[in-house]
């Protein structure tokens, strides 16, 4: 009798394990998201679209499975919901990092990335004449003023007694000496003035050829600074970036980079206020993935700013999942049918073309 209850037992745990299996396989699954166009947009009647929306749609339609979205606050939040088992996953645009590894599972790769950097749309005139203004330059500028108004007074020195132009007091020959030296120099001189004394001669024939040396050298230092900035669009490594006020997103990888190379910047805690600061002209440079950048000045942002062609560090979307999910697999296999039917690029397509 007692073997026969612990049986009947048994087979009733069995049961409700099953049903309890099977209620868990009919839930609809929960996933958070957060505005970041065109990865995931809301539209005024709360519904959600864009790629990464379109995609996580597409992967539930594989698992028979119905699925919801919830909106986060702030993009750590949404990884900490996901971490803490709150949610069945997230999708926008996360990247796969080493980091977020220890503490999350992820997808295999929904889309290839990068970080980029949005300078304002006049950026690169203001980069060009800082590159050229610098404390170097302007010390050449005024050490070659001076050298002028001495060999001027110089020259004064050597020709007061023998030519007319010189034939004045020091104090009145300040002005004319230097002019005189600024014309030697710049034109050759003047055939009237020609100096008369053998000082005065060897003096005007060593500065005319000494200043077409100095002269040759400041050219050749302007055309490579010139070069060299525009060719590198003023921004060629993400140290161009610490005289510049730069922000990015808090909790996000472009944080992450710019305290790796302790950046001097200011992290936002939303998108939204990030680019509400830069189209104000409180930030100078954004650091930021790149997609969203793109479709920013391709949208609302249109003649707000440009953005720098290199990509600063290549990065990988993935389907974010709390640690020991049941849904990875599913997930990887559905995702992989998506790619093998084309479904994945047709909605990739819909939103960045081909």
């Amino acid at each position: 009798m007692t073997r026969y209850f612990a049986a009947l037992a048994l087979a009733l745990m069995a049961a409700c394990l099953s049903c309890g299996a099977a209620m868990a396989q009919d839930r609809p699954l929960t996933f958070m998201t957060i505005e970041r166009p065109p990865f995931a947009m809301e539209d005024e009647t709360g519904g959600w679209s864009g790629f990464s929306i379109e995609l996580m749609e597409a992967i539930a339609i594989e698992l028979g499975r119905e699925v919801r979205f919830t909106e986060a606050d702030v993009f750590p939040g949404m990884i900490d919901a996901v971490t803490a088992g709150r949610v069945d996953g997230a999708v926008a645009n996360i990247s796969i990092t080493a980091a977020r590894e220890e503490t999350l599972d992820f997808s295999h790769p929904i889309f290839e990335s990068g970080l980029q950097i949005m300078l304002p749309v006049g950026d690169t005139g203001a980069g060009l004449i800082n590159a050229i203004v610098t404390r170097d330059i302007a010390f050449f500028l005024l050490s070659a003023f001076g050298l002028l108004f001495v060999f001027g007074m110089l020259m004064w020195a050597f020709e007061r007694n023998r030519q007319a132009y010189f034939q004045r007091p020091w104090y009145d020959a300040l002005f004319p000496s230097f002019w005189w030296a600024l014309n030697l120099v710049v034109n050759g001189g003047f055939e009237e003035r020609m100096p008369q004394s053998r000082f005065g001669r060897f003096f005007a024939v060593l500065l005319v050829v000494s200043s077409l040396f100095i002269v040759s050298v400041f050219v050749a230092k302007i055309t490579a600074t010139m070069t060299v900035a525009a060719i590198s669009e003023n921004v060629d490594s993400l140290n161009d970036l610490e005289d510049r006020r730069t922000a990015t997103t808090a909790g996000s990888t472009g944080e992450a980079l710019l305290e790796l190379r302790d950046i001097p910047h200011e992290s936002y805690a939303s998108f939204e206020a990030l680019l509400r600061d830069f189209e104000n002209g409180e930030v100078e440079a954004v650091l930021f993935d790149g997609p969203l950048l793109n479709w920013y000045l391709m949208d609302e942002g249109k003649g707000q700013g440009r953005l720098v062609s290199r990509v600063f560090k290549r990065e990988n979307y993935g389907i974010a999942l709390p640690t020991g999910s049941g849904l990875t697999e599913d997930i990887n296999r559905a995702l992989l049918a998506l790619r093998e039917s084309g479904a994945h690029e047709d909605i990739a397509k819909r939103y960045f073309g081909n």
